[in-house]
C-alpha cells in the first residue's frame, strides 16, 4: 500500500493516534501536513512529528492552526493547496474530551468546546476541501467516532454526542457523493494514548494497545484501493471489526398496548443493516400496500 504523489492532512497529529496516522502515511510515500494547534506553554508538537517523518525519509510539514475556528480550519486546508497544489486525504482526528462528568454537572461551555473541536472542526475543514476534491475527482476522508458515540458511556454525554454527530455527517456525505471517486468512512479507535485511557487498560495489555495498531485501518481507508464508503470500523490492539446501524425484525400490531409484542420488537435475532434512512420507509410502503390490498 503506497501513497506516492498523494497529499494528506491529519488534524490533531501532534501525538497519539494522529501522530501514528501521519507517520504511517509518511512512511509510505505521502506528503503529510501534520496539524496540531500551537500552545503557548509548550513546544510545537506538529513540528516535532513532521521532523520525525522527514528524518525517516518522508516528506512532511507542520501546521499550527486550530480546527475549532472556521478561519483556522480554512487556512489549514488553503495552506495545503498553496504549498502542494492538491489535497487527496483528510483525516479528521482532532478531538477533546474531559474527565468523566455527569451531564448535570457539565457546563454549557464544556459542551460547546467539545462540539466546536470534535464536530465543527471536521465541518470547517470539509467546506474548504470538499469542492476541490470533487473537482479533482478524488478524495479520501476519514472521520473519528468512538464507542461512546455508538453505544454510550457514563459521564461522557457531551463527547459521545459529538462522536455520534460525525457519523450522520459522514453517512450523508457518502450518499451525496455516490458515484464519485470519493470515500467517507469513520474509525472508532481504541489505543492507550494518554493517562485517561491508560486507566481503562490493565498494565500487562498496554504494550499491545499502541496507536500504531490502529493506523493500518486508517491507512486502508485512505488508500486508492479502498472501495468502502459510509462504513464504521473499530480498531484497537490489532483487532478490527465493522460496526453497523441496523433495524430489528418487523412486528405487525394494530392495538394500543404493546406489552404482548414488545419482546419481539426488542429482539435482535435478525438485524438488517441500513444504508440510509430512506430504506426503512421504502420497505414499509409496499408492505403496507400489500396488507391493505
Amino acid at each position: 500500500m503506497r501513497f506516492d504523489g498523494r497529499v494528506a492532512l491529519v488534524t490533531g497529529a501532534g501525538r497519539g493516534l494522529g501522530r501514528a496516522y501521519a507517520e504511517f502515511l509518511g512512511a509510505r510515500g505521502a506528503t503529510v501536513i501534520v496539524n496540531n494547534r500551537v500552545h503557548a506553554d509548550r513546544p510545537p508538537a506538529a513540528e516535532a512529528v513532521a521532523a520525525a517523518i522527514r528524518a525517516a525519509g518522508g516528506n512532511a510539514v507542520a501546521d499550527g492552526h486550530s480546527v475549532e475556528s472556521a478561519q483556522g480550519a480554512t487556512a489549514m486546508v488553503e495552506g495545503a493547496y498553496e504549498r502542494f497544489g492538491r489535497l487527496d486525504i483528510l483525516i479528521n482526528n482532532a478531538a477533546v474530551w474531559q474527565d468523566r462528568t455527569p451531564f448535570e454537572e457539565m457546563s454549557l461551555e464544556m459542551h460547546r468546546q467539545n462540539m466546536d473541536i470534535n464536530y465543527w472542526g471536521a465541518v470547517y475543514a470539509l467546506y474548504a476541501a470538499l469542492p476541490r476534491m470533487k473537482k479533482a475527482g478524488y478524495g479520501r476522508v476519514v472521520f473519528t467516532t468512538s464507542t461512546a458515540g455508538l453505544f454510550g458511556q457514563i459521564g461522557m454525554t457531551s463527547y459521545a454526542a459529538t462522536k455520534a454527530a460525525v457519523l450522520g455527517l459522514m453517512r450523508c456525505l457518502a450518499l451525496e457523493n455516490a458515484g464519485a471517486n470519493l470515500r467517507f468512512n469513520a474509525i472508532s479507535p481504541f489505543a492507550v494514548t494518554n493517562d485517561k485511557v491508560e486507566k481503562l487498560v490493565p498494565p500487562q495489555l498496554r504494550p499491545m494497545m499502541g496507536a500504531d495498531r490502529v493506523a493500518p485501518m486508517v491507512g486502508w481507508l485512505c488508500s486508492e484501493q479502498c472501495t468502502q464508503n459510509a462504513m464504521i470500523f473499530f480498531a484497537g490492539g490489532g483487532r478490527y471489526r465493522r460496526d453497523v446501524m441496523a433495524e430489528g425484525p418487523r412486528v405487525d400490531f394494530d392495538g394500543d398496548d404493546l406489552s404482548s409484542v414488545i419482546d419481539q420488537i426488542e429482539s435482535t435475532a435478525t438485524l438488517e443493516p441500513r444504508k440510509h434512512s430512506g430504506v426503512a420507509g421504502i420497505k414499509l410502503i409496499p408492505e403496507l400496500g400489500a396488507k391493505n390490498s
